[in-house]
């Protein structure tokens, strides 16, 4: 197989070919101008494919997009922020009328539209809101209107989340593009908080599947902010196929290529919600080496950047290389810990602080000079195997504490 390239380019969403987007104000936050209804159109109909939320306690347009894409198919994504229509009254009822909302301004079938929800739970929502919002939606769509959307579907995020990427499949030049959303109750199993990707390629809906469910173990699923799986989490990928590719229906090296592409897209914007956590100050990598496969050094390196205490240590800037050990020490499975090596790095340089599973002499000083850093990376070799693993998390502060004991004023 030849070398993939991958390139970083510009337009979120609609950087590949075919796809418009908007965001606007329709005043589900209130009365307020802060954008709150985002629309994603292609001009033509895409695979589809989806991951949700494994929490028991589901909202409502999950249910109704699961139904909507079974069939591999759809072609725009509907979504509000502000209210997660989750244990709501009529919350079927009113996935259901966006749905036609959305697909009769656009001219489609309310079973090729994708509904998605995030914001309060427990609140009813309105179709009146979406009766105002989308027609202006239907205005303000755009071949530039990635950061618009992006901006519409956030809740406590700080800043908005979007990327894509440019390679080439068979000689035709192909494109991934995405946004993303999340910042609080993070800690997805099987999706993320709300995700949206795009892409141009020509690929089968089963490939399509196979594809974002290989992904996200290693990308969404190795993210935490605070250990809490919402209800309404959501990644969506539509490919409309105007790459004009030869369309991928096997493995192979363009499958291959087309999935390198995606987890570049997914990882960056994993670490851009990692960093955005509720009132964190830094990002917090884990990298596990030496484990006995990759799904055990997946299950350390998250539950090591799961760890509140570990994610405090890093709020204060202090080595306690103790609560790595312990966070590694409860992750299920069986290993030894006997032979554990821990490094602590980020731009200020690295050092250890951890050998053998026992203490090693460092400098405290030099430890919290590196750990006052932005990013922080934690280096976790096993010595048992050659498995390996990244995750991300974010330090634990004052300001989670506040954001979320008023989160509904």
């Amino acid at each position: 197989m030849s070398e993939i390239i991958i390139k970083d380019i510009e337009g979120g969403v609609c950087a590949p070919k075919g796809f418009k987007a908007a965001g606007t104000a329709c005043g589900i936050k209130g009365k307020t101008d802060k954008k709150d209804l985002a629309l994603i159109v292609s001009d033509v109909m895409c695979s589809a494919a989806a991951v949700y939320t494994t929490n028991k306690v589901k909202g409502a347009p999950l249910e109704v997009t699961k139904r909507n894409i079974s069939d591999g198919k759809a072609i725009a994504i509907i979504c509000n922020s502000g209210n997660a229509n989750t244990c709501a009254p009529n919350g079927i009822e009113i996935a259901e009328k966006t749905c036609q909302t959305a697909a009769d301004s656009i001219g489609a079938d309310k079973e090729d539209i994708v509904v998605c929800s995030t914001g309060v739970i427990g609140q009813e929502l309105y179709i009146e809101p979406f009766e105002r919002g989308i027609p202006a939606l239907m205005q303000q769509l755009s071949y530039q209107g990635s950061a618009s959307a992006a901006e519409a579907i956030m809740t406590t995020d700080t800043v908005p989340k979007e990327t894509a990427v440019e390679f080439v499949i068979g000689g035709k030049v192909c494109k991934i593009g995405g946004i993303a959303k999340g910042s609080g109750m993070i800690n997805p199993n099987m999706a993320t908080m709300l995700s949206f990707i795009t892409s141009d390629v020509s690929i089968s809906p089963e490939m399509l599947d196979k594809a974002l469910k290989e992904d996200v173990k290693t990308s969404y699923n190795q993210i935490c902010v605070d250990g809490d799986t919402s209800t309404n989490d959501m990644t969506v990928v539509l490919a409309n196929g105007l790459a004009g590719n030869e369309k991928i229906v096997k493995d192979g090296d363009d499958f291959e290529a087309f999935k390198a592409a995606l987890s570049r897209v997914t990882v960056y914007l994993a670490k851009r919600l990692a960093r955005d956590g509720e009132g964190a100050t830094k990002l917090i990598e884990c990298r596990v080496s030496g484990a006995a496969d990759d799904i055990q050094a997946r299950i350390i390196s998250k539950s090591v950047i799961a760890s509140d205490l570990l994610k405090a240590a890093m709020f204060g800037a202090d080595a306690n290389w103790g609560r790595v050990l312990c966070a590694i020490g409860y992750a299920p499975g069986e290993f030894s810990t006997e032979n554990i090596d821990v490094i602590m790095e980020s731009d200020k340089g690295s050092i250890q602080v951890c050998s053998g599973s026992r203490h090693k002499e460092y400098s405290e000083e030099k430890a919290s000079q590196i750990l006052a850093e932005e990013e922080i990376t934690i280096i976790v070799d096993m010595h048992q195997g050659s498995g390996s693993a990244v995750a991300w998390g974010c330090d634990l502060t004052y300001d989670y504490v506040k954001i979320n004991g008023d989160y509904r004023s």
